[in-house]
């Protein structure tokens, strides 16, 4: 058991609740995190701070993986909770969420930086009044002119998208493995990718 002085990452999926969103866009975080436990035998399980969370080792280190349970847009109130409980400075915090910003497939890593438009990471900077803490961001790529941002995100993936999307899962599973052992720089320099862009979905220069 994790007790509240020790030193502790936290690794926060972001997705929404309930059997219907399970494999939605807006649920890659929680499905990345659930890869991550499965491959260190870490069930997440326990309810605690409106949260499921599962506590185990990575890399040789105390890790706490958590999928929030209030839904996306009041994912902060969580986290704050799980940050303060257990003394978390923001450089141990990890997040994992789906980013329409970039293209499917991609997987971008940053140690700061905006929300952009996600909903969840904007509750988050909220509440924490702090956005230095990592991030992965997987490429769900919406194309403009296309289904209503709410309804894409909320959407499965095509067949298309189903094993770019599968293989930036896993690169980003290995990256916060990379994170944990030898830091948020090492992830980013071997695992960033950027998937494939179009006229209509280049990435514009990263702010973090």
């Amino acid at each position: 058991m994790i007790h509240e002085a020790a030193s502790v990452i936290v690794i926060v999926g972001l997705g929404n609740p309930g059997a219907k969103f399970e494999n939605t866009k807006h649920n890659l975080g929680f499905i990345a995190v659930c890869l991550l436990a499965e491959r260190h035998g870490i069930r997440i399980s326990k309810i605690k701070h409106k949260a499921l969370v599962g506590e185990g080792l990575i890399a040789g280190k105390k890790a706490l993986l958590v999928k929030p349970q209030t839904f996306m847009n009041e994912s902060g109130q969580s986290v704050r909770e799980i940050m303060e409980y257990y003394g978390v400075e923001t450089g141990n915090l990890f997040v994992v969420y789906d980013d329409v910003d970039i293209p499917v497939g991609a997987l971008r890593i940053r140690q700061k930086g905006s929300a952009g438009s996600h909903n969840g990471m904007k509750s988050i900077i909220y509440q924490l009044e702090d956005d230095g803490f990592p991030r992965f961001r997987i490429g769900i790529g919406a194309e403009r002119g296309a289904a209503p941002l709410r309804d894409y995100v909320l959407s499965g993936f095509s067949a298309e998208q189903m094993d770019p999307v599968r293989e930036a899962v896993l690169r980003c599973v290995d990256a916060i493995e990379t994170a944990i052992e030898g830091g948020i720089e090492a992830a980013m320099l071997k695992h960033n990718i950027s998937g494939k862009t179009s006229p209509e979905n280049e990435e514009k220069p990263d702010d973090g």
